[in-house]
């Protein structure tokens, strides 16, 4: 039975009751229960007032929100349509067998198996859905895993060349397939069917609309645009600021500095270990007077053997496990982690960090192992406050980063960045730079990065950065790595975020752990820009001048991103319609007016361009004018990035030089 009830359709079926309502203008909202529909918003905003109608049309029940109509058959079949009469999405009901495009199958403890089945269609074109080094571009015809992992991080937002976007509203473990003969989500173990689609004529439109119920990101503060410097790990206080102080010397600005893990001498101690790190607040205050800020690591793991173990298990604080030994991960011990779902958990863990960092002046944190990562990833066996694990787990990073934006904001914060290594539907309002995670060393991980950071883009989340050269080894004595560094600094200069990080393999590491400083933990060989050789040290530093003169236009391209949702870093596609720019990822748009194109191969120095159409666009190397709409090749030696200017724009090519 379909029927209206006020601004709803709802849809009564033996065993299946179905919700359809305007969510803001141009967004409508689907949930599908086998009993009472239940409010769990998640991480979504409020929506917005819209005002909707609906009508009967064709023996049709139609809800037109906007530029949205949906359209609900005598049957209870939805399709979705835009203002110009278009279809959009439509389920898939296979009548021949019987079987309808939604499926509830009971579980224990009130959950559900639940699938969501959509015809697919020839020559869509899916990007989003977060980050992942899966080397695809074009979602489709991929399966994919919904879940959190290291260098995973799931954010379920789509957008599809159609003209919409598709959020499926659910941190539940499970996953999505944009096949070939369908699209189908599925959730493993959850109470509804939840999801929203968004219309708009352009990708921007759909994006800004898509922020508008997950959140926009803050001000991005205008100090943190240049180079941040980071290694695995400065052992010392006085390591650091040697760091520091030779970057100075060198009259090479620098934003951020980092001081990485296990400078703490228990995990879940959440201070600094005064053997190594004798005087905090007066290397704090050293950094300051160099213009230089720093940012601490934070782990979210507790160990037995701290002080705080014992008060947090008591009181609820930690994940548990749902049978079996509590210890989540062995990490120099066995670890489990705080339940950021817990709200006293939040509170207590934020009081720790603020009696013993943020006393100090430190206002910036790195909030690692957001996952959090488990060993093995066994999510039925994880007990939150809020729920199991297989309903609940993709929330973890979105509470983990609310933690630290609510303390700051409680404190009087007002310009908020910290470093995450995972995210979720709306972690973006919490100020945070999501990184891509443990990386490998080497061009194919670089190339697989390009495509990484134009999906997050997509995603919603507009600061986004990399470890430059990738994380797992990398010997800086190499002349082949010393190739992909190079590159990869290149690419990370046009970047959101502009970020060197990396466990470089180090000459007299032994063969065993030593026992230094911890008893655990060694440090990595050199990662700054001078430690790579004189030719690849005057690259570097050049490419940190030119992004020092673009500051004044990449700022600007974060505050449109605070107040509209245009990402910094974007897909071709974003901007221009071509079919051809829906396959194109080794390109991208820095901003509307630069386009950026990484060289990700060993030993090539040219490569192909293609020059969107309806524009002209000079190259930056030799000002040559192209006019789009055509293929070109350009030279791309080592010591240079092709880059091309949209003519018109009011930046110069003097500013790349």
């Amino acid at each position: 039975m379909v029927k209206k009830v006020g601004q709803k359709i709802m849809i009564l079926n033996e065993g299946e009751h179905v919700q359809i309502e305007p969510y803001g203008s141009h967004i409508v909202r689907v949930r599908v229960s086998a009993g009472e529909i239940r409010n769990l918003d998640w991480t979504l905003l409020k929506p917005e007032t819209s005002q909707p109608e609906i009508i009967t049309e064709k023996g049709e029940t139609v809800l037109v929100n906007g530029d949205l109509l949906v359209r609900v058959t005598q049957e209870g079949q939805i399709s979705y349509w835009n203002k110009h009469g278009k279809l959009l999405l439509s389920e898939l009901w296979r009548k021949e067998r019987d079987i309808g495009a939604r499926m509830i199958r009971g579980k224990q403890g009130g959950l559900f198996h639940l699938e969501q089945h959509f015809r697919s269609v020839e020559g869509e074109h899916f990007y989003g859905l977060g980050q992942e080094a899966h080397d695809l571009f074009d979602l489709k015809g991929a399966a994919l895993d919904l879940c959190q992992q290291n260098t995973k991080s799931t954010i379920p937002f789509v957008i599809s060349s159609r003209g919409y976007g598709f959020v499926w509203n659910n941190p539940a473990i499970g996953r999505v397939e944009f096949g070939t003969s369908e699209t189908r989500w599925v959730a493993e173990a959850a109470a509804q069917i939840d999801y929203l689609v968004i219309v708009g004529d352009r990708p921007g439109e759909i994006e800004n609309r898509y922020c508008r119920l997950t959140g926009f990101a803050p001000k991005f503060p205008e100090w943190a645009a240049g180079l941040w410097q980071s290694k695995l790990r400065y052992e010392t206080q006085e390591e650091l600021l040697g760091v520091a102080r030779e970057y100075q010397k060198r009259e090479i600005p620098l934003s951020m500095i980092v001081c990485d893990y296990f400078h703490w001498p228990q995990q879940g101690e959440w201070k600094f270990d005064r053997t190594y790190w004798p005087d905090a607040a007066a290397m704090v205050k050293e950094l300051e007077e160099m213009g230089v800020h720093l940012l601490v690591s934070i782990w979210p793991t507790v160990d037995p053997r701290s002080e705080n173990y014992l008060e947090m298990r008591e009181q609820n604080m930690l994940i548990r496990a749902e049978r079996g030994p509590g210890a989540l991960v062995y990490c120099r011990g066995p670890e489990t982690y705080y339940d950021p779902t817990n709200p006293e958990a939040r509170k207590f863990v934020w009081e720790r960090v603020k009696e013993n960092y943020y006393s100090l002046g430190i206002r910036n944190f790195w909030l690692d192992e957001a996952e959090p990562e488990i060993g093995p990833y066994d999510y039925d066996n994880l007990r939150y406050w809020i729920g199991n694990g297989m309903e609940v787990s993709s929330l973890y990073p979105f509470y983990y980063a609310k933690t630290f934006y609510d303390g700051q904001k409680e404190s009087g914060q007002d310009e908020i960045i910290n470093l995450i290594r995972c995210a979720f539907l709306g972690s973006q309002r919490f100020g945070v730079v999501l990184w891509s995670g443990d990386i490998c060393a080497d061009f194919d991980s670089l190339r697989r990065q390009i495509k990484t950071g134009l999906h997050v883009a997509v995603s919603g989340i507009p600061w986004w950065t990399t470890d430059i050269g990738g994380f797992h080894g990398g010997d800086p004595d190499s002349k082949g790595y010393r190739e992909c560094m190079i590159r990869w600094f290149q690419f990370g200069a046009f970047c959101p975020v502009f970020r060197m990080h990396g466990f470089r393999e180090k000459k007299d590491r032994p063969k065993s752990p030593p026992v230094t400083l911890d008893g655990f933990c060694y440090s990595g060989g050199p990662n700054e820009i001078w430690s790579y050789g004189e030719e690849a040290y005057e690259i570097m530093k050049h490419y940190v001048e030119i992004r020092e003169r673009l500051r004044p236009y990449i700022c600007r391209q974060f505050e449109l991103a605070s107040k509209e949702g245009i990402p910094v870093m974007r897909p071709l596609f974003f901007d221009f319609t071509e079919e051809i720019c829906y396959e194109i990822f080794d390109q991208y748009l820095f901003g509307p007016d630069i386009m950026v194109c990484p060289v990700y191969e060993k030993g090539r120095r040219e490569r192909r361009v293609y020059l969107p159409s309806g524009h002209t666009w000079i190259d930056t190397a030799v000002g040559k004018e192209y006019q789009g709409g055509c293929w070109i090749t350009v030279e791309a030696p080592l010591e240079r990035i092709p880059l091309f200017l949209r003519k018109g724009t009011d930046l110069a090519v003097e500013l790349f030089c």
